[in-house]
């Protein structure tokens, strides 16, 4: 099965669980997700299937959208509602007009250490294994982009917010260092994502749907039409000839793309043959074949 399929992750589940379940319901073995999402977290998980997979190197850094509840009061060692609570708790809640003026420094151009508990390397180690063991943990802080983050006034001890954040933030290390600005310590209590670039819940499956259709033949029909993804790189359909070629590894002339440095070679409407890149003029080089 080759495609696209968007699925609405569930809570207290893994993305490397999101595939292995995958894998026995559709029989395709080569599944790999577009961006992990915690198991606290659910929403929008994108999956290129088969040879799709092969196309993972062109979506490039996908922005994410989330909503969720930050809960103040006291931090955790995961900064999230899965990890455990790290002294002192101070008891101390603050006004909403004190989150209100500590969230405007969380927007625009930012720089964020991640979480200890993450899949960020070190020295080839993800880092959660050392923070697992007690290891202590030095992580380098990164600059990223949070477009959007608007936050509800306070309901007891939480206040829900919307995050639009650029590919490789954590939504969680914002919500810890918002507590620690405001001196009362925070964490993560809960997340979903809505967006992962052009990908949107409208557009996701629930797992019991994808295992559902899975069985009845019927979920290749639910991914979305080939030729809608990758909607930057223009599309052509070939003839035999160029199709073979470019399926032997031959580059091309496409004449209409004399100005693009990229494109969609098609087979019919749904067969993608090969992702090609212009080296000269109307002369173009395959760099991924699927046919």
């Amino acid at each position: 099965m080759n495609g696209l399929l968007i699925v609405d992750k569930p809570g207290a589940m893994t993305s490397h669980d999101v595939v292995s379940r995958l894998r026995r319901a559709t029989g395709e073995p080569a599944i790999g997700h577009l961006g992990t999402l915690d198991p606290l977290a659910t929403g929008v998980l994108p999956m290129l299937m088969g040879k799709f997979t092969r196309l993972a190197q062109f979506f490039g850094p996908l922005p994410k959208t989330y909503t969720g509840t930050i809960r103040f009061g006291f931090a955790t060692d995961t900064y999230d509602a899965d990890g455990i609570a790290v002294p002192p708790a101070t008891g101390h809640l603050p006004a909403d007009e004190e989150i209100q003026s500590a969230a405007a420094h969380f927007r625009g151009q930012v720089e964020q250490t991640p979480p200890p508990f993450s899949a960020k390397k070190i020295d080839g180690q993800p880092a959660y294994r050392s923070a697992r063991r007690g290891e202590p943990v030095v992580l380098k802080p990164v600059l990223l982009l949070i477009e959007e983050f608007t936050i509800g006034p306070r309901n007891g001890e939480c206040a829900e917010f919307t995050m639009r954040i650029s590919s490789g933030g954590y939504v969680r290390s914002v919500a810890h260092d918002l507590g620690k600005a405001l001196g009362c310590g925070a964490h993560l209590a809960s997340l979903r994502r809505v967006a992962a670039g052009p990908f949107t819940l409208g557009q996701a499956l629930s797992l019991d749907e994808v295992v559902d259709r899975a069985a009845a033949g019927t979920l290749e029909q639910s991914l979305p039409h080939p030729r809608t993804l990758l909607p930057d790189l223009p599309a052509t359909t070939a003839d035999l000839w160029i199709a073979g070629r470019l399926r032997n590894g031959n580059s091309v002339n496409l004449p209409e793309f004399s100005s693009a440095p990229l494109a969609k070679v098609f087979a019919g409407q749904r067969d993608l043959v090969a992702i090609v890149r212009r080296v000269a003029g109307t002369l173009f080089q395959p760099i991924v074949v699927l046919g």
